[in-house]
């Protein structure tokens, strides 16, 4: 059992691995990077790229931490409800209610990512952050 006393250090831990993640899923999707393909310029994985990016670095370094999951959270609701609910499932076939199991219709990942972000935007950023810095907390 890990004692309480280091609850603000894994959180904290738990934020910048979250933000990394999702940082990293940006630059797949805007650079191509990690074996991903670039995303086609205007196009709805562009804008989540750009979200992704930005929303992650945030989240990860602890600037706007709130504000950043928030937006983070929601990206991932539309990316479950639309792309694996409406389109992906749908386009499997699955009708109700395996539609809406993520381990059918792809969405693990974007259900992961939605309640982890909704969780850090309740509590924000914790003890190893730029906001604790400039609150002179850290």
């Amino acid at each position: 059992m890990i004692p309480a006393r280091h609850a603000p250090v894994i959180y904290s831990l738990f934020r910048i691995v979250f933000g990394m993640v999702f940082f990293f899923f940006g630059l797949q999707k805007l650079f191509g990077w990690f074996g991903g393909p670039v995303a086609p310029p205007g196009s709805l994985q562009q804008a989540a790229g750009v979200v992704e990016t930005l929303c992650g670095a945030l989240v990860m370094v602890g600037l706007f931490t709130r504000q950043a999951a928030f937006l983070a959270s929601g990206e991932m609701a539309i990316a479950f409800w639309y792309i694996h609910v409406s389109l992906i499932a749908a386009g499997k076939g699955l009708g109700f209610p395996a539609m809406l199991v993520p381990h059918l219709n792809g969405g693990v990942d974007a259900t992961m990512l939605c309640f982890a972000f909704l969780y850090i935007a309740t509590r924000g950023a914790g003890v190893w952050s730029v906001d604790a810095i400039a609150r002179g907390k850290s």
